[in-house]
């Protein structure tokens, strides 16, 4: 095998490795949201949560935009998972999803999203309100 070869598979090989170690490394934690929305065709969302990661609890805040057919309010309250996080600061990010539902009084409610970092969230809770949606929304997260 000629040298440069030989290089190439040491390379790819520890290439391989680093990612494999990058990942293997990923933690998870458990999130806890608070999401109140309102609309007309266009809709916003905001509120609040925690992130448990390591034992310690973090402040979240909660912002967004939807935009197709948006009317009524409404409170969701969503408990999950976040995985795919190093530091707590992964969390934070743009979160998008395409959707549709309705809840009149209160109603289930089950998402998996994912950010630019490649964090995870694996939510499910209720809904109280009057809302119908059939949209596409983005959802911002931030450490408070």
């Amino acid at each position: 095998m000629p040298s440069t070869s030989r290089l190439r598979a040491v390379l790819i090989a520890l290439a391989v490795c680093l990612g494999l170690c990058s990942a293997a490394r990923a933690d998870s934690g458990t999130v806890t949201l608070t999401i109140y929305k309102g609309g007309w065709i266009i809709g916003a969302s905001g509120g609040g949560g925690t992130l448990t990661f390591h034992g310690r609890r973090y402040p979240l805040s909660i912002g967004g935009l939807d935009y197709g057919l948006v009317f009524g309010g409404s409170k969701t309250v969503l408990h999950g998972r976040v995985s795919r996080i190093n530091r707590p600061s992964d969390v934070a990010g743009v979160y998008g999803a395409a959707g549709a539902g309705l809840a009149i009084g209160g109603g289930a409610r089950a998402i998996v999203l994912s950010n630019q970092k490649g964090a995870v969230l694996e939510l499910s809770g209720r809904q109280f309100g009057l809302m119908a949606n059939a949209d596409l929304s983005g959802l911002a997260i931030t450490m408070r």
